[in-house]
């Protein structure tokens, strides 16, 4: 069987809460554990370079991809296994969504959001089935999931919308359905 690769989404901060360093650490050390390979932003800042440096110590596979305008600003993180440059912040999403297996959302602002967005809209217009893991690490996405229900509610998107994203409490649980749902296959 193929090395599995897990895309994370996050902060390029650390956000005001430590757990959500901590479960970003966690979800490094834990996609090591597994034998896995992390795919990520190839940002050395906030809890996009606290999961990989966790993954990398525990001795994971890593793979990042940055756009050139984001290298300084988020201090690429050029000691990975795989580092790519590209022009464009699409073009970011688009590499780090085709090297993944699953998506992971980890707490974070308007990047990680858009990330997610996208990922989402290709999954309900059926352009993949990739499982998606929202890590409501201490309630962080509480809002989020009202505002989908509330999307949902309101008949701009079909109920199903919501069944294309897993909740889970944090890395540990997220890395869990992961590896369920890959038995499964």
């Amino acid at each position: 069987m193929p090395v599995k690769s897990i895309c994370v989404f996050c902060g390029s901060r650390p956000g005001a809460d430590p757990a959500y360093t901590a479960d970003a650490e966690a979800m490094g050390k834990g996609i090591a554990a597994k034998g896995w390979r992390l795919v990520y932003g190839a940002g050395d800042v906030g809890l996009m370079g606290t999961v990989a440096r966790a993954a990398q110590a525990a001795g994971a596979d890593t793979f990042g991809v940055i756009p050139a305008h984001l290298v300084a600003w988020e201090v690429g993180k050029t000691d990975l296994t795989r580092y790519i440059v590209t022009e464009t912040m699409h073009e970011r999403k688009k590499v780090m969504f085709m090297n993944s297996d699953a998506l992971v959302v980890l707490p974070g602002g308007a990047g990680s959001l858009d990330e997610l967005f996208e990922v989402l809209t290709w999954r309900q217009l059926g352009l993949h089935d990739k499982p998606i893991y929202i890590v409501n690490t201490n309630g962080y996405w509480d809002p989020l999931k009202h505002l989908m229900n509330h999307v949902t509610g309101n008949g701009f998107a079909d109920e199903s919308l919501l069944d294309f994203l897993t909740w889970v409490p944090d890395s540990a649980a997220a890395l869990d359905a992961f590896a369920q749902h890959i038995e499964a296959r």
